[in-house]
């Protein structure tokens, strides 16, 4: 897929998971979280030391969501990411948005490897969304 479809066939969806969502509303797991349910999108957050994100049941991996998910966007440590893109594989998500930050060489080629779309060094999905704090 090139760059100019990634972006809008990430968006596509309904349905998105957030991994590294936070509990603290200044970091950005727990902004991109929030960028979704602003722009009225299922959104369901990853952490396994939270039971509730945001007024949302928290789930300690990929694979214990309720539902398959459109998309994944990851905003934890680039060494984290690369188990997080395993268990995305597994869980079989189509869509990976690495945050700026949470990429590194490895996780991108195996979820490119995948047949994943991946976006990974570039904009942050809460400009493209349009966030606003509240």
């Amino acid at each position: 897929m090139n760059s100019t479809d990634a972006i809008p066939s990430f968006l596509a969806g309904d349905v998105f998971a957030v991994a590294g969502a936070s509990t603290e509303r200044h970091k950005y797991g727990n902004k991109v979280l929030r960028c979704y349910l602003q722009n009225d999108r299922t959104a369901y957050p990853v952490n396994p030391h939270a039971e509730v994100v945001e007024g949302v049941a928290a789930y300690s991996t990929l694979q214990d969501l309720p539902e398959t998910v459109h998309g994944l966007s990851i905003i934890t440590p680039p060494e984290i990411t690369e188990k997080i893109v395993e268990d995305a594989i597994q869980a079989g998500i189509q869509h990976i948005w690495m945050q700026p930050g949470a990429e590194n060489e490895a996780s991108v080629a195996s979820a490119e490897q995948a047949g994943i779309n991946v976006i990974a060094g570039g904009p942050c999905i809460l400009v493209v969304m349009g966030f606003r704090e509240e």
